[in-house]
């Protein structure tokens, strides 16, 4: 994907990111994605600690560490939202902070609750807009699983309930996003995560990334294919599994169609 912002009209790259987002493990990943749009210092940032939103301190400590990550980085533009319910995802002034950005970022929490706030609001039809003219989607944790097809409570899953699949925001509908990945063996069982993968329809792939790791959309519609080019950076590994059962891990540097 071109480094240069002259007049872009494709969608812009997307982040899927395991865990990590604000520390400096991420600083490559982060100063790459600026790149895709204006540069580093010329780049629009705007955080969204949305995900976070039912927790009393979480957002303001979200927009604190996004804030000084960034300005790190060179950022000049760098703008904490307070996007945190679905009053706000509706408040002009928080809507304005939105105008004339090109890198999203949506830190962790619940995905859930992430949709259910973004879901048919000013705040959401800006930043989908702006994301189809070019701009950056980059999502940590819930921030990453809420911008799939569909999401699934794995919580729910371990208190012995069925693994209902919830639409999710759909920018990549063919994909369910499990972040932490690395760590999902340590609280969930082989057995409960196949029983996931089976209640998730065949036309779905599911991408578990690990922590510290993220994968990066870097081109659209290879020849024609309708699948796009990721790749992954960090330091694990992101595991694809396929609707015919079918497991695939890529490390960093290595690249998938999807």
């Amino acid at each position: 994907m071109a480094f240069e912002n002259k007049q872009r009209v494709a969608p812009g790259t997307i982040a899927l990111v395991g865990s990590g987002e604000y520390l400096p493990v991420m600083n490559e990943v982060d100063t790459y994605l600026l790149k895709t749009v204006a540069g580093v210092q010329p780049a629009h940032v705007a955080l969204l600690p949305t995900a976070s939103g039912k927790e009393r301190m979480g957002p303001k400590s979200w927009n604190d560490l996004g804030f000084n990550h960034f300005t790190q980085l060179g950022v000049a533009d760098v703008r904490p939202t307070q996007i945190i319910d679905h009053e706000s995802a509706n408040d002009p002034k928080q809507v304005a902070l939105l105008e004339g950005i090109d890198f999203f970022y949506f830190s962790g929490g619940d995905p859930q609750y992430t949709v259910e706030t973004l879901r048919d609001t000013l705040a959401w039809k800006s930043i989908k807009d702006a994301y189809e003219r070019g701009a950056v989607l980059a999502g940590c944790s819930a921030g990453a699983m809420m911008l799939g097809g569909h999401t699934i409570s794995i919580r729910q899953v371990m208190m012995g309930k069925s693994a209902n699949l919830v639409n999710a925001l759909g920018i990549i509908p063919q994909l369910i996003i499990f972040p932490h990945f690395d760590r999902m063996a340590g609280f969930l069982t082989q057995k409960l995560f196949q029983h996931i993968l089976h209640t998730i329809p065949s036309e779905n792939t599911v991408i578990g990334i690990d922590e510290e790791t993220v994968l990066v959309r870097i081109a659209l519609d290879i020849e024609g294919s309708g699948q796009d080019r990721w790749r992954v950076m960090g330091r694990q590994t992101v595991s694809v599994f396929g609707g015919d059962g079918s497991k695939r891990v890529f490390k960093g540097g290595e690249e998938v169609l999807l």
